[in-house]
């Protein structure tokens, strides 16, 4: 997307806001006229035709969502993701549907980081938020829901305490408010830089200065907590108001000071601007962030807002526009509204989660805390949480659907490693955090590669893929650790034996190395590939053939008893059931290692059980059932019987997932850990009925074929990628009783296959199902080609 928005964009979007936005009573300054629920209405409903993001309810899942999924405005992979927030410091903190009070809109939302609630409020002064159940005892509100708004790039709500209409919107790196206020001679927006998050921060040392009497600038220094340490960053900020203030107040601990020009301290520290405010006044909020400096937030709030000044509809209308172009490059025909508010609502999870951490001009702090310039501002520097198995959810979508996406993420990667020595796992702040097992980030590297996107300098890519995979890792002099805790191990015995590591890691280390395997193939580095493709064979070191499981294993070689799949420890967030089906690099071997009948049996026996949990591990209990869904290690599972020779129960039990699991409300929309969009880009592909169990990094790309959710749909296709113009997926006779394929086309000629060449997805092209309510168990029985 384009960074600064020009006269002759702004006047495009203008004009089709004239067309299509909602009505100028809503869009405008509150009308004693029309009343709040007539408002909300139109907003829901608009008259227009729906656009593919009029589908998309940010509420849904909101009942257990992360802090990194919100239901307040962004844009993709945006900076500012300003939100409501209602909960104290916990698990999954943030907002949450069923308190129906609301402390305040935070501009962080990102893994690990929060920072900057605004509130704007009228009466006594309070400078605590209060507590959940005593939103009395703070300067929160009560709200109702009815008078609640979440779509991409808008958020609406009236603080009924106050009487104010809140509505939000933003650009990448700058967040804008309006706030339609009663009429009160003691009116105020605070700005409170400690306020609760999911993993908790502590601010160090934090200063706010009045510039004028329309803006204010400070800093927050931060550092996370609870399994973050590591993570220390500098929230910058540059604040401008629509309207003058009287003065500026502040407070330091419990130490309130007025009419003060600058204030300084550190742990609970904030300001307010003071008003008088007449019936239906508006005041209006724009600030600038940037983790580099208060010049890199101003011009951040420079160049993101100049275009649009203080019309606040522009700005949200860019936004929607922005979320509606890319939520278009799939469209889907049939199914039920449900299943499109399903579709289009999880498409958008997949883009909004992880966050661009470089400014405008490209510059950004690095994990040495210096300021760093990349070469292409367009090209940012991201941060998120892991990439722990995203090869099978969000890099499939990205290299299919949004190719760019994949490229800027792969340039991103390189970019730190560059600055640091190191591929990131999950590279939040900027930092080394670590999280989570194994170097899955090398597969979206292959992934992307093998697909054809090749703008990247391979070679330095490599070199990177093959570093971390054969330097053990250790702590990083930025902070953080980098590389495989367990790696020297599993070099050593060629497992990981019990005591020097999770026995998963075996799994997910082999997968690795099979992806470098891959990678040096393509590259025509035989050595290198034979190497690795030796070392991606390791998990059968741990695979119990008489038992027909992964099982821990002491480093003498012999094996850890008592054994019990469910129960026996060494598995990172699952158990011995669900680490046994991790073999996405030979599946055709696990299937012989197992028996084909046994290997039928169990995993369908699996899924029966786990369908009456909803495929998910109940209160995070994840090694309590066979398939969870609800987290990463077994999103695969229902692809592995393509391979078995019964692609049937892969359309059964992936259309059952996508019926059973995701749900389309604010309580129902999940019940397991989303994850910054993996179960959403899960969702998107299953939808269409595509899948790449490997990753998509066999130098052949491949992807597995099962029952669609709809009619029909159409990806666009990425023309500076691809050859082709788009790729259709039809399915005749579809219904939720007929989800199985009958009989199959591509391109008008019989296809008796349960996959196709990337190359033949990318070069554009029909692919026809048909479908009916019973298996054909003639149909593509033979499965997936071998990866080597």
């Amino acid at each position: 997307m384009n960074r600064v928005i020009h006269n002759t964009a702004l006047a495009t979007i203008m004009a089709i806001f004239t067309a299509w936005a909602v009505p100028s009573a809503f869009a405008g300054q509150a009308k004693t006229d029309v009343s709040v629920q007539e408002q909300v209405q139109a907003a829901r409903k608009p008259s227009r035709e729906r656009r593919y993001v009029d589908y998309v309810n940010c509420l849904i899942g909101t009942g257990t969502s992360r802090w990194l999924l919100y239901p307040g405005p962004s844009m993709p992979f945006g900076m500012v993701k300003l939100s409501p927030d209602n909960q104290r410091r916990c698990w999954k903190a943030g907002y949450e549907y069923t308190i129906e009070n609301i402390a305040g809109f935070s501009h962080l939302h990102s893994w690990t980081m929060g920072g900057l609630l605004v509130m704007p409020t009228v009466g006594e002064l309070k400078t605590q938020p209060g507590g959940e159940k005593e939103p009395d005892a703070g300067y929160r509100s009560r709200f109702s829901h009815d008078t609640e708004v979440a779509v991409p790039g808008y958020y609406a709500v009236t603080l009924d305490d106050y009487q104010i209409r809140s509505e939000l919107t933003s650009t990448t790196r700058c967040g804008f408010q309006r706030h339609t206020f009663p009429k009160a001679k003691q009116a105020r927006i605070l700005f409170d830089l400690e306020t609760p998050t999911e993993y908790g921060y502590v601010v160090l040392d934090a200063k706010i200065t009045k510039v004028s009497d329309t803006e204010i600038e400070g800093y927050s220094t931060q550092r996370s907590t609870t399994w973050a340490k590591w993570n220390d960053y500098k929230v910058h900020f540059v604040v401008k108001t629509s309207k003058p203030f009287s003065s500026m107040g502040g407070w330091v601990g419990g130490k309130i000071q007025q009419d003060i020009k600058e204030i300084a301290g550190k742990g609970d520290i904030g300001v307010f601007l003071n008003y008088s405010t007449s019936k239906g006044e508006v005041i209006q909020v724009k600030t600038g962030i940037s983790l580099v400096s208060i010049e890199q937030a101003r011009l951040n709030l420079k160049t993101e807002t100049k275009e649009f000044g203080w019309d606040f509809d522009a700005c949200r209308t860019l936004a929607g526009m922005t979320w509606n172009a890319l939520l278009s490059r799939i469209e889907v025909v049939g199914g039920t509204e449900v299943d499109k508010v399903k579709f289009y609502t999880n498409l958008y999870r997949a883009y909004c989660a992880r966050t661009i951490w470089s400014d405008v001009n490209g510059k950004y702090v690095d994990m040495y805390e210096k300021v760093q310039q990349i070469e292409d501002p367009d090209s940012p520097v991201y941060g998120c949480d892991a990439f722990w198995n995203t090869f099978w959810n969000l890099n499939q979508l990205w290299v299919l659907s949004t190719p760019d996406t994949a490229s800027k993420w792969v340039r991103s990667l390189l970019e730190i490693n560059d600055k640091g020595g190191w591929l990131p796992k999950g590279p939040t702040g900027i930092e080394y955090s670590s999280i989570m097992v194994a170097s899955h980030e090398i597969a979206l590297i292959v992934a992307a590669w093998q697909a054809g996107i090749r703008n990247f300098d391979v070679d330095k890519a490599y070199a990177a893929c093959r570093h971390i995979q054969t330097e053990p890792g250790k702590p990083h002099p930025g902070g953080g650790h980098v590389g495989n805790r367990n790696l020297a191990a599993y070099l050593e015995h060629k497992y990981v034996p019990q005591g020097k590591g999770a026995t998963s890691n075996t799994m997910e280390y082999a997968y690795d190395d099979w992806c470098v395997a891959e990678f040096a193939r393509a590259l025509g580095k035989m050595d290198d590939h034979k190497t690795f493709l030796a070392r991606s064979g390791y998990w059968r070191n741990v695979f119990d053939a008489n038992l027909g499981f992964i099982r821990p294993r002491k480093p003498d070689g012999s094996w850890v008893e008592p054994f019990d799949p469910y129960r026996t420890r060494g598995f990172v967030e699952g158990n011995a059931w669900q680490y046994t089906w991790f073999v996405p690099q030979d599946v055709h071997g696990l299937v012989a290692a197992m028996g084909r009948e046994r290997f039928v049996k169990r995993l369908n026996e699996g899924m029966t059980k786990s369908a009456v949990t909803r495929f998910n591990a109940p209160h995070d209990r994840m090694a309590s059932v066979p398939i969870n869904h609800g987290n990463q290690p077994t999103m695969q599972v229902a692809y592995l019987f393509n391979y078995a020779g019964a692609p049937w129960l892969t359309q059964k039990w992936s259309r059952a997932i996508l019926e059973k699991y995701y749900g389309h409300t604010p309580v129902e929309g999940w019940p397991g850990d989303e994850d910054q969009g993996q179960g959403g880009a899960w969702f998107v592909m299953s939808a269409m009925g595509l899948f790449q169990i490997d990753g998509g990094c066999r130098v052949k790309p491949i992807y597995e074929i099962t029952s669609p959710l709809f009619n029909r749909a159409v990806i666009h296709l990425d023309k500076r990628y691809y050859r082709g113009k788009t790729f259709v997926i039809e399915a005749q006779n579809n219904s939720k009783k007929n989800v199985y394929i009958q009989s199959a086309t591509f391109n008008g000629k019989p296809l008796n296959r349960c996959w196709l060449y990337a190359w033949e997805v990318t070069g554009g092209g029909t692919l026809k199902l048909v479908m009916g309510p019973k298996p054909n168990k003639a149909w593509a029985v033979d499965g997936p080609p071998k990866t080597s």
